[in-house]
């Protein structure tokens, strides 16, 4: 790519009508996490100061349900006493960094992560989009490709630092431009592979690459004296390889412990999660993820060899719990399981650091259902990310599926609630299980503008059993967590409530399409009409009280914002949580009341 093309979205006009957008992001987000508190300078008008005092942003807002500030970004400007000045995102970091807790450590590569994501605002705002009536009618990867805000929540959530701008044409999932996997040949007495039930290793590498392609790799073997039997197959972020493994792992690959066969022949297209892949030439295939050295969103994007082994077993446990349950059969909940894993154990970087070293996390794959095979016919998938689209004309998909469906915007409503809310709720209440549920993790089923049913996704990472006492089979034992009891139930109020429904209710409002006391009684009455079919429950439904008068906040971006390279402890995920204050239940006030 000619350089000065590579940069041809960076310009005055695509830069601040970024700036705009993240500051207008910045200024909500901050502000419901507490960090910020706007100041009334007259009715519907707000002002943030900055730390010293000495330079004033002003905009006009209305406060939603669950502290959402509804911020008018056209209005907002920044000042410093009679002079307006531009909106300028890492100047509002910078003057704001006490209020934001940015130390010294933190506040640069955070800048860097704010540079990087303005800069993908950039390239989508120069690049033609769908717009949402269109996208209401489009295909799986038009939709995925055509999502353009990233995580609700996080103000730094396109950081994707160590690619290049070249790197970004190429692999950003926005860009979507095919990419072929690098596939590396790891010695057996250095790689682990497991497998779900009914699938071995030799099977899944014929059904994935084809004999062609197996002969080739086992001849380019051979040339060098080697035997492809000998070696266990793991696919690349292409990424992955020129930036770290070549070099990294150099010693592996000059003692033949790592070989290096070359892209394979399918076409692949990037997903949101931007690690993952869905493949384009055969889509009935496996999505693929990968290990990508690059920090993101409060991670570095690797996946640990260790941590792999047990995935398998854990999504054939989970995907029997569900088959056997009838609640959950009845909303017709499904999951595409991550059938198998591959990871490679560089025995010098494994002595040298512990087990949740971004150094564990350079080289490992694992193989997850598409759900293209499952989708009956005249039915269409979308990622539920897209229910909090707007165009570039700040029309919303959601509205635009609900028109489609022809149906009432509460009966709409409702039908999407029982799909996703419902089996959420069961798996809280009946298994003391939880998800991971935001946007990208789970997949609408559309039957016109409908949402018929949802596929849950991204399982043994994410997946938590929270009864410390649960008795599962020994594969399956990590994903048991000792939560507190007053945190249990954040799963449905952070996680759903205030991190998703939060925002569907934000836009649905905005676009007048459906006021905000019908959304949350809607959301309460597929809540009571669950805990009323399911009366020997009902014990656990007092314990854990969907209807408590307020739960707590609990913060993302704080988490960002104090260790951007791992937000989480993962040996203690609840430990790690900041919460600020509470916020009151939306659906409190419709309680069912006592007969």
């Amino acid at each position: 790519m000619n350089p000065r093309e590579a940069v041809s979205h960076l310009t005055p006009a695509h830069w601040a009508a970024a700036n705009r957008q993240l500051v207008h992001k910045a200024l909500a987000e901050f502000s419901h996490e507490r960090l910020l508190t706007p100041e009334p300078t007259g009715p519907g008008h707000y002002a943030v100061r900055s730390d010293d005092g000495t330079q004033e942003y002003r905009f006009a807002a209305r406060l939603l349900t669950l502290d959402h500030w509804q911020i008018d970004a056209d209005s907002i400007t920044r000042h410093r006493g009679d002079e307006e000045l531009p909106l300028d995102a890492l100047d509002f970091m910078i003057t704001l960094r006490g209020a934001l807790g940015l130390s010294d450590a933190i506040l640069p590569v955070y800048l860097e992560e704010i540079s990087s994501t303005l800069s993908g605002t950039a390239y989508k705002l120069a690049k033609e989009q769908p717009g949402a009536a269109e996208l209401a009618e489009a295909d799986f990867q038009t939709v995925e490709t055509a999502m353009t805000e990233g995580h609700p929540g996080f103000v730094a959530n396109n950081g994707r630092l160590g690619f290049g701008v070249h790197e970004y044409h190429t692999y950003a999932p926005e860009a979507a431009s095919p990419v072929r996997l690098i596939w590396l040949a790891a010695h057996g007495d250095h790689a682990t592979f497991t497998s779900g039930a009914g699938l071995d290793y030799d099977g899944l590498m014929r059904d994935e690459l084809g004999e062609e392609t197996l002969v080739r790799f086992a001849e380019t073997m051979a040339g060098l004296g080697l035997d492809l039997a000998d070696y266990r197959l793991i696919p690349v972020h292409p990424w992955q390889w020129w930036n770290k493994l070549s070099v990294t792992f150099a010693a592996e690959v000059a003692n033949r412990r790592l070989v290096c066969l070359g892209p394979g022949d399918d076409d692949y297209l990037a997903q949101q999660s931007v690690r993952t892949f869905f493949n384009t030439s055969a889509p009935h295939k496996h999505y693929v993820k990968t290990a990508l050295s690059v920090l993101n969103m409060g991670f570095m994007r690797g996946l640990s060899a260790a941590y792999m082994e047990a995935t398998p077993a854990i999504n054939d446990w989970l995907a029997k719990l569900i088959e056997s349950d009838g609640v959950l059969q009845a909303a017709r909940l499904t999951v595409i399981r991550e059938r198998a894993a591959v990871g490679y154990h560089h025995r010098q970087y494994e002595a040298a650091t512990d087990r949740y070293s971004p150094y564990r996390k350079m080289l490992a794959a694992l193989w997850r259902e598409s759900p293209v095979p499952g989708v009956e016919p005249g039915r269409r998938l979308a990622t539920m990310a897209s229910l909090l689209h707007t165009d570039k004309e700040g029309r919303s998909l959601a509205a635009a599926l609900i028109e489609r469906s022809g149906l009432s915007p509460e009966a709409w409503l409702r039908r999407y609630l029982d799909a996703y809310l419902t089996p959420l709720l069961h798996s809280f209440y009946a298994y003391d299980l939880a998800f991971m549920p935001h946007g990208e993790n789970v997949i609408m089923v559309l039957d016109g503008g409908t949402v018929e049913r949802v596929i849950f996704k991204d399982l043994a990472e994410e997946i938590v059993v929270m009864d410390p006492d649960a008795v599962l089979p020994p594969e399956v034992a990590r994903v048991k967590a000792d939560v507190p009891e007053d945190m249990k139930l954040l799963s449905i109020f952070t996680d759903v409530f205030d991190c998703f429904l939060r925002y569907l209710n934000a836009v649905l409002a905005d676009q007048g399409v459906l006021e905000e006391d019908a959304f949350w009684r809607t959301v309460a009455e597929c809540v009571t009409d669950y805990q009323a079919s399911m009366p020997e429950l009902a014990g656990r439904f007092e314990r854990y009280d969907m209807f408590a008068e307020e739960f707590a906040l609990s913060c993302l971006n704080r988490l960002q914002l104090r260790n951007n390279q791992q937000m989480v402890d993962l040996a203690d995920p609840s430990g790690a949580l900041q919460l600020v204050g509470t916020l009151r239940n939306p659906i409190a006030r419709f309680a069912p009341r006592a007969a």
